[in-house]
């Protein structure tokens, strides 16, 4: 009698895994004939090529580095681009000997960085052709978050404190132009007058934090294919329309009541 094999890999018994409770493992689709192109590949633009230096927070003749559009759950999350449209496999032999030298260099100097205690640097390039190296710092201590989720964790986590974020980058910039290059990124404004009121600047601060969504790794458009993304905004309208909002029809009752008061 064969053994059942079990619902889910033993890796969801890992402290590392995010996730708990009941799981069950998505049914695997049937292979495409013919993979999209990716981004930068056939007709579709490339983002990486049409982005200016001033979207990075470091560039050098051969070499760029770019962040997150905002503070994620990690300390810093970083990418690596070379200037010129290539792919890992296209590099040349200079371009493949300096990109050895750029992934310890920038490793070094997201691991200077306080509370920083391993660095992963990661590669997938499914959603775009131009060559691109993920950077992710491992907070030091958070032995739960060492290996393979630490991406997915950038997700869970809150995010750090934009002033704490800036700074990080600042730092790594001006690091990595000790051997060349241009920094971009720049520290903080220190904040040196305080507000006329605490209590109504906390009152906006938190009035507008549920309107930014927390950006992250598997978010990143260069590693959501076209055609993950199409089906992951058709599916957000159900979802939607599930939401229990229509409760709020019973206050319409009170609204005769209302027209009756004027007499």
């Amino acid at each position: 009698m064969q053994d059942t094999p079990p619902s889910v890999p033993d890796f969801t018994q890992w402290p590392s895994f995010p996730f708990e409770g009941d799981l069950h493992v998505k049914q695997l689709d049937e292979p495409v004939p013919v993979e999209p192109p990716r981004r930068g590949e056939g007709h579709r633009e490339c983002t990486a090529c049409n982005a200016p230096d001033e979207a990075y927070i470091w560039v050098g003749e051969r070499w760029r580095v770019r962040a997150m559009d905002r503070p994620t759950g990690l300390p810093m999350v970083l990418i690596l681009e070379s200037r010129s449209h290539l792919d890992l496999g296209d590099l040349p032999n200079l371009l493949a000997a300096e990109l050895g030298v750029m992934t310890v260099r920038l490793e070094r100097a997201i691991r200077s960085l306080d509370g920083v205690a391993r660095v992963h640097v990661n590669r997938w390039g499914d959603g775009s052709a131009h060559l691109h190296m993920w950077f992710l710092a491992r907070p030091y201590g958070r032995l739960q978050l060492r290996g393979t989720f630490l991406s997915l964790w950038d997700s869970i986590l809150p995010p750090i404190s934009e002033a704490q974020w800036r700074e990080n980058l600042a730092m790594v910039a001006a690091w990595l132009a000790e051997f060349g290059g241009r920094p971009l990124a720049e520290p903080p404004r220190i904040q040196w007058q305080a507000p006329s009121s605490l209590t109504a600047q906390s009152a906006g601060e938190v009035a507008e934090e549920p309107e930014e969504e927390t950006a992250s790794v598997i978010e990143a458009a260069d590693e959501i294919p076209e055609v993950e993304a199409a089906d992951a905004s058709a599916t957000e309208d159900p979802a939607k329309a599930s939401t229990p909002e229509e409760p709020e029809e019973p206050e319409k009752a009170e609204e005769p009541r209302q027209t009756q008061t004027p007499r």
